[in-house]
């Protein structure tokens, strides 16, 4: 093996050395920089990146309060709309069951006047019948007609409230 020569060591060393310097020049002029500025440009993109990203949330957090404040204003819109339309309704209903009320007392009133006509009349035709019943007994039982005022007195002093 010729690289294991000790004769050629030297020469060998020579080379590696130019070799060696050459290819530091070469990265230190070429590919060093283009790294850097690669680098460079990566950091200012990441920078700009999170400036944007900064702005994005902080403008996100504004719409995000405005959101919860027209929520919120909203809600309390709803909120006295509702108790506004509940009140409303409960006036509406208490009106109504006041009308009601009336119109029942009202036919109420009417029903008690019937039955009372109803009641007056009833008690005319009993007298009436009563009248004419006793005088058919007292005509049975005598053979002859009774005075038909006696009778009616009779009758109206027996009937309950009629007594006078």
């Amino acid at each position: 093996m010729p690289q294991l020569d000790p004769a050629g060591f030297l020469p060998q060393l020579f080379w590696l050395l130019i070799t060696f310097v050459v290819l530091y020049v070469l990265m230190k002029r070429l590919a060093v920089p283009q790294v850097g500025r690669a680098i460079e440009a990566r950091r200012q993109r990441l920078d700009g990146d999170l400036g944007r990203a900064s702005e994005l949330k902080a403008e996100a957090e504004t719409v995000l309060a405005a959101y919860e404040k027209t929520l919120s204003s909203a809600r309390a819109e709803a909120q006295a709309t509702l108790r506004e339309t509940s009140e409303r309704m409960a006036a509406q209903a208490a009106e109504r069951q006041r009308q009601l009320a009336a119109t029942l007392a009202q036919q109420v009133a009417a029903a008690e006047l019937r039955i009372a006509a109803g009641k007056d009349e009833a008690l005319i035709e009993i007298r009436g019948i009563a009248v004419e019943v006793g005088r058919a007994v007292v005509e049975k039982l005598t053979g002859a007609a009774p005075d038909a005022a006696r009778m009616e007195a009779a009758v109206d002093g027996a009937l309950p409230g009629r007594a006078g």
